[in-house]
């Protein structure tokens, strides 16, 4: 693949100017208010404050209280409140529900879940896998100082992007207590909220660049957003209308302005080369680039993948790359393929297929299959351990 030319140059630009900027500091370390960044400028890391300073997540800093109702009881600053709110709109057309009425399927069959549970019975791994689960748990619960930025994207359409970024960011908020963020950037009639069991959206990242102001607590941010049954935040890139536009600009101001109040951000970015997907790459702690596990799949990110290995050594070594399973056995050799993916400097993830997954329908933690929970997890760990040893620039 050619370097330098059209959204390779641009990408290339991007991340050897070194991503996020540190900010500047005021006095104990507060990151002083700065102004939303014009399309040439970095997004800025804004610290938060650590597990320490925090203590009771849900007394410190306008934290939600367990229980209380965000949406209701949000308190808009006068000077920010739009002059007229957006309508709220449902995910899925009343007139849809009926024959989108399913009853969900697990992700394996009973008989495949019935002889793992006998071979675990019968052998001495069960052990191993709580060390092993222990272990990944610690990981995940790692004290951040500044919120993490994760971006997931693809080379392609239909390679799995929303689902492994509802997997990330349902994994983060079953094990952290820092509040979690999913933020939509993909206006094109993304199926984040769906996947998500998102019933309704409001307020889109369009929206909202130009609302939030630093002086905001958390409760009256939240009053922005959708809260979703795992207890974190969602913010969609649209409300199922053809044609919304989300300019580079406009991402950055939300990002700007969201992410010092929640400790991790996991980013449902554009299919690369859009723009927006171009920003979000370059300003990500952590990246994730989702590729169908097909031959031609691992052939067109590898080539993506050679081509990094031209630009600064963090880019690639911060990537993961996830092959997701499409359908059942699909013949290829998929422990070859990851080993050729990771002799380009990248990590390797397989998300293994998974029949409830594959339904495309609101994702239930309790349907995933045993190795999909494993898969999902371990990926979440890979990737937020990226995104604590990057050092900002």
């Amino acid at each position: 693949m050619p370097s330098g030319d059209g959204w390779q140059g641009d990408v290339l630009r991007d991340l050897a100017e070194g991503g996020i900027q540190q900010g500047a500091q005021g006095p104990g370390g507060q990151a002083l208010r700065a102004s939303a960044p014009g399309p040439a400028q970095h997004v800025q890391d804004i610290p938060v404050p650590d597990a320490a300073q925090r203590g009771d997540v849900s007394q410190q800093a306008g934290y939600p209280y367990e229980g209380q109702d965000q949406q209701s009881s949000a308190a808009y600053a006068p000077d920010s409140r739009p002059r007229s709110a957006p309508d709220s709109r449902t995910v899925v057309d009343e007139g849809l529900l009926g024959a989108l009425r399913s009853k969900p399927q697990h992700g394996e069959p009973f008989a495949a879940r019935a002889a793992r549970t006998l071979r675990r019975a019968l052998s001495s791994s069960a052990a191993r896998e709580v060390a092993e689960a222990t272990r990944t748990a610690a990981v995940l619960q790692q004290p951040v100082t500044t919120g993490r930025q994760i971006a997931v994207t693809s080379i392609r359409g239909g390679s799995g992007k929303s689902t492994v970024t509802a997997l990330l960011g349902t994994a983060y908020a079953h094990y952290r207590r820092d509040p979690v963020l999913f933020m939509e950037a993909d206006p094109a009639l993304g199926s984040l909220p769906l996947r998500l069991g998102a019933e309704t959206v409001r307020w889109t990242t369009g929206d909202i660049a130009d609302i939030v102001k630093p002086d905001m607590s958390l409760l009256d941010v939240t009053g922005y957003l959708v809260r979703l049954p795992n207890g974190s935040w969602l913010l969609p890139a649209s409300r199922g209308q053809i044609g919304v536009m989300l300019d580079s600009r406009a991402y950055e101001q939300a990002v700007v302005a969201l992410r010092r109040y929640f400790g991790v951000v996991v980013i449902d970015c554009e299919t690369l080369p859009a723009e927006v997907a171009r920003v979000a790459m370059a300003a990500a702690h952590g990246r994730v680039l989702t590729a169908p596990a097909t031959p031609e799949g691992v052939t067109s990110t590898y080539s993506v993948l050679r081509w990094m290995q031209g630009l600064p050594r963090r880019v690639i070594t911060g990537t993961v790359v996830v092959l997701t399973e499409l359908v059942p056995r699909s013949g290829l050799d998929l422990d070859e393929a990851a080993r050729k993916l990771e002799s380009t400097g990248a990590g390797v993830q397989i998300l293994p297929y998974d029949r409830h997954l594959a339904a495309g329908g609101p994702i239930r933690t309790e349907l995933l299959a045993h190795p999909t929970r494993e898969a999902a997890t371990r990926l979440a760990a890979d990737v937020f351990q990226l995104c604590l040893s990057r050092k900002s620039h």
